[in-house]
């Protein structure tokens, strides 16, 4: 099929490349001609393990383009709609200009029987808007929302391998019709057995936010247990270890720690409340309020577990920061607790060197005034205190006795309970964690 991807950001990216592989013919459209050229160099914007690969089989093919030309998708049978839909300034609502600006790019392609399929994050009833948008301006094609559920890291499986399919439409002919329509874009992974879910707009509209608003939820009680284990002697990952075995409960999302961040839960939990604040069911995701207020309390409680190993104050203290994107796998320093650990650090006069494996670009680029270093050994160099923020593996893995010549404590706190507390101790390192004693 000939399939068009208006949004060639991250999602955008990774499902444009992905389509390829499948056997689609494919052009991005985005409205950044930087990021275009890029793309059309085989150089992704962004990291993401195995993409830059996959964009050169692509290109090679020659059934992989990108333009800022949206005529350029004017003979394509499906059109995704994959821009984002960050936070509004000073509101919690999602910015839906991208999405109106994409479908305004899109009508005078459109011809009777296309499909346009809705990936981007959007709140509930906006599918509806713009399906009957679609119907006054560009009759006979027809709007599916699709949503997508990546994980930075792992984008490409995620896309070429999911763990389910949604698919929102309207019980109309036309509405079967696009189904249809979406049943050959994703051949392949259905010959596999991935489940399908047929659902209305409204319900394939709410699944990506309910499943990012119960994942931050599981994180969030996990930091809140965290809180009470700090305050009783407790121990949080045992705790965790526990609970985790009853089948109902399960461990995964149970790792207590600095807490989450990035360009999904955050805004998406967000723009969750706002939009049940406009439909006059605020009352039932005020429980969010207090998974988000947990959750930014943690970035407090790390700078102040960093005092109280530093005897009482961080100034003029050397301290060394390991990890600035948002998790591992990733450059995405998008509302990273990182950073923002980091800034407030430096801004309460601690003398701050930060590192990260990808993503110290970008974060110097949001965060001038902070000190970045290439190597944990430069940036460990001399620090009275080595604090862990991203669990990224070679973190994890590091040796204290190769670091202990190097910095003028050892003492090192672990923001993601990711390291081995008897091999640090061992070592003779002072060690704490969120939730630990």
């Amino acid at each position: 099929m000939r399939i068009s991807v208006f949004g060639c950001g991250y999602l955008g990216a990774v499902h444009a490349a992905c389509m390829t592989r499948l056997g689609h013919d494919v052009v991005g459209v985005d409205v950044v001609p930087d990021h275009v050229a890029s793309l059309n160099r085989g150089e992704a914007p962004f990291f993401e393990p195995g993409l830059p690969e996959l964009l050169a089989e692509g290109l090679a093919t020659g059934r992989l383009t990108f333009t800022t030309d949206a005529a350029d998708a004017a003979d394509c049978d499906v059109h995704f709609v994959c821009v984002g839909t960050p936070q509004k300034a000073a509101e919690n609502a999602a910015d839906l200009r991208y999405v109106h600006a994409a479908i305004s790019d899109m009508l005078p392609l459109l011809r009777p029987g296309d499909v346009v399929a809705g990936k981007s994050t959007v709140p509930v009833g906006t599918a509806e808007e713009l399906a009957s948008r679609l119907d006054e301006e560009a009759p006979g094609a027809e709007l599916i929302w699709n949503p997508e559920f990546l994980r930075e890291g792992f984008a490409l499986k995620d896309t070429l391998h999911p763990d389910r399919f949604v698919y929102g439409a309207r019980d109309t002919e036309q509405g079967t019709a696009a189904k249809q329509r979406l049943d050959e874009v994703y051949a392949a992974a259905l010959a596999e057995g991935t489940p399908k879910i047929e659902a209305d707009l409204a319900t394939a509209q709410l699944v990506k936010v309910a499943a990012n608003s119960f994942l931050a939820t599981k994180i969030s009680f996990i930091n809140a247990m965290a809180e009470l284990c700090e305050a009783t002697g407790a121990d949080v990952t045992l705790l965790a270890d526990a609970i985790g075995h009853d089948a109902r409960i399960g461990r995964r999302f149970l790792n207590a720690g600095l807490g989450f961040g990035g360009g999904c839960l955050p805004k998406d939990i967000r723009a969750f409340m706002a939009r049940a604040g406009e439909l006059g069911a605020d009352q039932a995701l005020s429980f969010l309020r207090e998974v988000d207020s947990i959750n930014m309390r943690r970035r407090v409680r790390m700078v102040d577990l960093a005092r109280e190993q530093c005897g009482g104050s961080i100034v003029g203290r050397r301290i060394a920061l390991l990890g600035a994107a948002f998790k591992p796998d990733s450059d995405d320093v998008r509302d990273s607790p990182a950073l923002s650990v980091a800034a407030q650090m430096q801004l309460q006069g601690a003398k701050v060197v930060t590192t990260d494996p990808q993503a110290i670009d970008n974060a110097r680029k949001k965060w001038p005034d902070l000190i970045f270093a290439p190597t944990v050994e430069e940036t460990v160099r001399d620090a009275e205190l080595v604090i862990v923020l991203t669990e990224w593996p070679e973190y994890v893995s590091l040796e204290p006795a190769d670091l202990s010549p190097l910095v003028a404590a050892r003492s090192v706190i672990d923001g993601r309970n990711c390291l081995d507390p008897v091999r640090w101790r061992s070592a003779g390192w002072t060690y704490r964690a969120l939730g630990r004693p």
